[in-house]
Parts: C-alpha cells; sequence; structure tokens
C-alpha cells in the first residue's frame, strides 16, 4: 500500500504489543470498548478493573503513562459536555455542595466520562504502537470495504500535502501585508478556501491519471500482508477476553 506514514502519535518500540498483527490489535481494540460500553453504569467498580486492564497493556507496550495522559486532551469537549449534564437534566434533584444537580444527569455524566476515557485510551494504545500504514493494511486485512480503505490513505497521504499548501497560501497573504482582523476579511479566507479546494481538486485528478498511467484497475497492491498465528489471535484476545469477565461480573453483581 506504498510507503509508510508516521504520526505524532505512533511511538516506536520493540514490545510484543508493537509485534503482534494490526488486524489483531483493531479487533482486540474493537471488541474491549464494545464490552466497556455494554458494562451497566452502576457497576463502577467493573470501569476501574478496566483501567487496570489497559494501564498494565500500557506497561507491556513500554508506553509512557504521561504520552497516553497528554493525549487523553482530545476529550476535552466531551468532559465540558459530561460537567453539564447534571444541571440541565431532569428528574430527581440532589444537593452536592449548595447545587442542585439531577440525579439521571450524574448518572449520564459518570456514564460518558468513564467509557467515553477508556474508549480514548484504547484508540490511544492502539494508535501508540501501531502504525498508520499497518493500521490501513489491517483493516484490509478485516475485509474492510476496499474503497473506504483508500479514502482513508489518500487522506493521511495528502493531508499533510495540503496542510502545507494552506500554510504556503498564508505565508503569501502575510508578505502582501494581509492579516485577517474582523468579520470583514471573511471574504478573502473564503476566497482562500475556494483555491485551495480548486487546488486540492486538480492535485487528485492527476494523481489519478498518474496512477492509472502506471496499471491501477481499482485496488491498491499490497506488498508485505502479514497473516496472524493462533498464539498471537490467543494474544490479542487477552484483553477483551478479561473485560468480558468484569462485564458479567458487573451484570451478575
Amino acid at each position: 500500500m506504498g510507503a509508510g506514514h508516521t504520526h505524532k502519535l505512533y511511538r516506536h518500540g520493540h514490545s510484543p504489543i508493537h509485534a503482534l498483527p494490526p488486524h489483531c490489535k483493531l479487533a482486540a481494540t474493537f471488541a474491549f470498548v464494545l464490552v466497556v460500553v455494554s458494562t451497566p453504569r452502576e457497576a463502577m467498580w467493573a470501569f476501574g478493573l478496566y483501567a487496570l486492564l489497559l494501564a498494565a497493556v500500557t506497561a507491556v507496550a513500554r508506553i509512557p503513562a504521561a504520552f497516553v495522559l497528554r493525549r487523553l486532551l482530545i476529550e476535552v469537549p466531551f468532559v465540558a459536555f459530561a460537567v453539564l449534564m447534571p444541571f440541565v437534566a431532569e428528574g430527581e434533584r440532589v444537593e452536592v455542595l449548595g447545587m442542585s444537580l439531577s440525579v439521571s444527569g450524574l448518572w449520564g455524566a459518570w456514564n460518558v466520562l468513564a467509557k467515553g476515557t477508556l474508549g480514548v485510551a484504547a484508540s490511544v494504545l492502539l494508535a501508540s504502537t501501531t502504525e498508520l500504514r499497518a493500521l490501513l493494511l489491517g483493516l484490509q486485512r478485516l475485509k474492510l470495504p476496499p474503497l473506504l480503505v483508500q479514502i482513508a490513505s489518500f487522506m493521511i497521504r495528502y493531508g499533510d500535502v495540503i496542510g502545507g499548501e494552506l500554510r504556503r497560501m498564508s505565508i503569501a497573504r502575510r508578505s502582501r501585508g494581509f492579516e485577517a482582523r474582523g468579520i470583514r476579511h471573511w471574504g478573502v479566507l473564503a476566497k482562500t478556501a475556494g483555491a485551495l479546494f480548486i487546488r486540492s481538486y486538480e492535485r487528485g485528478e492527476r494523481v489519478y491519471l498518474a496512477m492509472v498511467s502506471r496499471g491501477y484497475s481499482g485496488s491498491m497492491p499490497v506488498i508485505d500482508d502479514v497473516a496472524a498465528t493462533r498464539a498471537q489471535w490467543a494474544y490479542a484476545a487477552v484483553l477483551p477476553l478479561a473485560a468480558f469477565a468484569v462485564c458479567l461480573m458487573g451484570w451478575t453483581l
């Protein structure tokens, strides 16, 4: 699927987690998140055990805790939404620190925070131990529609190219003395967005014609497809199976 493409979330390493085939890690992460979402919100202790499981995976992968915690900041908008729920939800009210809060809102906020944080943490660990190119190969190995895989591949490859184009356009505007200081400059910014779209579209046409001239027929060649052994599938299944056991206890207790 072409040359590799590193990203800021990935942390190079030689741990057993890094060595697992990408489709094994994708399947394990999806199963873990599915189990977490299925856990009743009242089983608060279960979410603590899930966090311990992820901490164990972090230790095995030799990923610093600070590296993971910094990347959890991406869920700040969800935290803000959760904080508002006890104030705006209806139903039974309870006094907390002199504030009247909704009981259902408090449970809803806890549900969003606990499950959202665990899901984001699992995704961060997946991205920290798997290169983007390997993730795309894993999606293809899991039989995701090839068109979606190719769209994701081109988005990753050309996202930086288009970002660089936008930076050059911004530098060109500033070199000519332009600075957006109010609503009267929105027209110029809109024209910039339009020009960027046209340039991106034209680049896409050129790339497509170049691919067709080199024999592209609708699917990208896979150079180093890696099949997983039973042992690797079993190793990857440890996390979701342990989480499933915790979830069962959460429903029965």
